[in-house]
């Protein structure tokens, strides 16, 4: 295959990672409700936003199998690569670890900008403009939130990124629905990778 069907195969067979981001946009919405109360200081909000960051993989997984998405994306020869691009975000969070110590009411700020930023390379991954466009997008909406926050009401900022995901994750239904209809197969079954499903998305390399 070439490098454009492979990529192709990964967008409808993985439905474009929607499961994963609808897994974010719940979790995103745990952290606007921990924000929102009054009665909680910022560093105990930082900590329990942290800790439900645990959710994500078996809430993806659940997700994934509900909607009929192939999270294992097995016998492609870049579905592994899925998973380096997820866990290159960790990386960053040392970034996350210095703002809850230093400066608690901007750790929120960071975690939605790198959130955001680590989208971009999933353009690549499943051929999908949309993340190479909402990645920088909710990076720089993120920021201009909190500026103009002050460090004031910082539900807003988890608020703002599950209205990003709601959107991010209705582009790339719709995206991998064009793909879908591009080869003639329904985005509800995914295929194991097989020679025919490969075959059918030659059509869809040009996308």
């Amino acid at each position: 295959m070439e490098l454009n069907e492979v990529r192709n195969e990964l967008s409808v067979r993985g439905k474009n990672g929607i499961g994963f981001l609808l897994s974010a946009a719940v979790i995103w919405s745990i952290i606007t409700i921990i924000f929102i109360q009054p009665s909680i200081d910022t560093y105990q909000k930082n900590i329990y936003m942290l800790f439900s960051t645990g959710l994500m993989f078996p809430l993806s997984v659940g997700i994934s199998t509900v909607i009929k998405a192939d999270w294992k994306l097995e016998n492609n020869p870049l579905g592994n690569l899925g998973l380096f691009l997820n866990l290159a975000q960790i990386i960053y969070f040392p970034i996350l670890f210095w703002g809850m110590i230093y400066s608690p009411q901007d750790a929120i700020l960071f975690f939605a900008m790198i959130t955001g930023a680590h989208f971009f390379p999933y353009g690549w991954f499943y051929h999908a403009k949309a993340y190479y466009i909402m990645a920088p997008v909710i990076s720089v909406a993120i920021m201009v939130v909190g500026l103009l926050l002050k460090g004031e009401s910082l539900w807003i900022v988890p608020f703002s990124m599950v209205i990003f995901l709601l959107f991010l994750i209705t582009w790339l239904h719709l995206d991998c629905k064009r793909k879908g209809k591009a080869v003639g197969l329904s985005t509800d079954k995914h295929s194991s990778g097989d020679e025919e499903f490969s075959g059918d998305l030659k059509a869809t390399s040009k996308y």
